[in-house]
């Protein structure tokens, strides 16, 4: 993921791009690789998607 915020700011500052610095500031909070939260991340929208594996 690109640190790109689209303009729109960081989703951790309050803005509505997830960057990269966003996913390990996650990481950092929830005491997990940024691999892990990345992982997380994408389980949990294919899971809102209903997208089967």
């Amino acid at each position: 993921m690109k640190n790109d915020d689209m303009g729109k700011g960081r989703a951790t500052k309050g803005g509505g791009s997830l960057t990269e610095d966003d996913m390990k500031e996650m990481a950092e909070k929830w005491g997990i690789t940024l691999e892990e939260t990345k992982k997380n991340i994408f389980e949990t929208l294919r899971g809102e998607l209903g997208v089967v594996k």
